[in-house]
């Protein structure tokens, strides 16, 4: 039977080259299976250490002086390769095309499985099927480097998922997009988490979208974490998020805001839907007898 915990992190710090600053400074956090937890954090927090420390870029490859254990699916990365740990980690940075290099968006999605000696038949269907969930299905032969932004990163997306992986790391994988192709992502991850019960760690520094699809937000400051929990517990209070470099969502302004000016009504939605029932519901109760 596999772990449930997909990432362990036990009291772990992390000091990249010579720096005389802890990146990380003794983090214990684990994502489990099917979870999707979003780190939240303003610039140098540590969001993308973490996730370099997901799939063992961090020893391998990142060089640096680390303390504590970190494991993925019970595999220690320090006794494990980077190959053999994108097995079960596929990791997606904040620019595409930093991942991009094939003449093809077939080829891209197929350069993982081929270099793993997945047999060619599986290879085609690891591909098609990747594409169909990214939404980039009947664009087998098209450039990556002539794709939309949004389409750029579901090829990446598309060719992280074609090593069939059980957890996805996103670094700031949204910075680039506009409304709709920010949307359209998370509803690929939405998907990757309920069907495929694929483990997702989201970073980034806008709550907007985290907080409509996360089981669990992580806030980190200055290599630690300060606070984690339910979405509603987190961010609630939008002050203090953008004290931490965090912008807040939309609605929990709202709802701050009304709870200043309507004192005792502790309002504290999170989306559209969601306000307009607290609003009704508190500020209108009786709205059924003048109906």
């Amino acid at each position: 039977m596999f772990p449930m915990v997909a990432l362990s992190l036990k009291d772990v710090s992390f000091r990249y080259g010579e720096s005389s600053t802890l990146a990380l400074d003794g983090v214990t956090l684990d994502v489990q299976k099917g979870e999707f937890v979003s780190v939240l954090g303003g610039n140098g927090a540590g969001k993308s250490t973490i996730c370099l420390l997901s799939n063992g870029l961090i020893p391998h490859a990142v060089k640096g002086e680390l303390e504590g254990k970190v494991e993925v699916f019970g595999l220690d990365t320090r006794q494990h390769s980077v190959a053999e740990l994108s097995t079960r980690v596929g990791i997606v940075f904040q620019e595409p095309e930093s991942q991009l290099f094939c003449m093809t968006v077939e080829e891209e999605v197929a350069f993982g499985p081929e270099n793993l000696g997945v047999p060619r038949e599986e290879i085609r269907e690891r591909v098609e099927w990747a594409l169909e969930l990214v939404g980039l299905s009947g664009m087998n032969d098209r450039s990556p480097h002539n794709l939309s932004g949004c389409e750029k990163q579901r090829a990446a997306i598309a060719a992280a998922l074609s090593m069939r992986p059980e957890m996805l790391v996103l670094d700031e994988p949204a910075y680039a997009l506009d409304p709709v192709g920010r949307v359209e992502l998370f509803k690929v991850l939405k998907e990757l988490k309920e069907r495929h019960r694929v483990a997702v760690l989201f970073a980034d520094r806008d709550s907007e979208e985290a907080a409509l699809y996360s089981d669990r937000i992580v806030l980190v400051d200055h290599g630690r974490i300060v606070a984690q929990g339910p979405p509603k517990a987190v961010l609630k209070d939008p002050h203090a998020l953008l004290s931490l470099g965090v912008t807040p969502p939309q609605m929990s302004e709202v709802a701050a805001l009304l709870n200043e000016r309507i004192p005792g009504n502790g309002f504290d939605f999170l989306s559209v839907d969601e306000a307009e029932r607290a609003i009704v519901d508190r500020l209108w109760p009786k709205r059924g007898v003048l109906e």
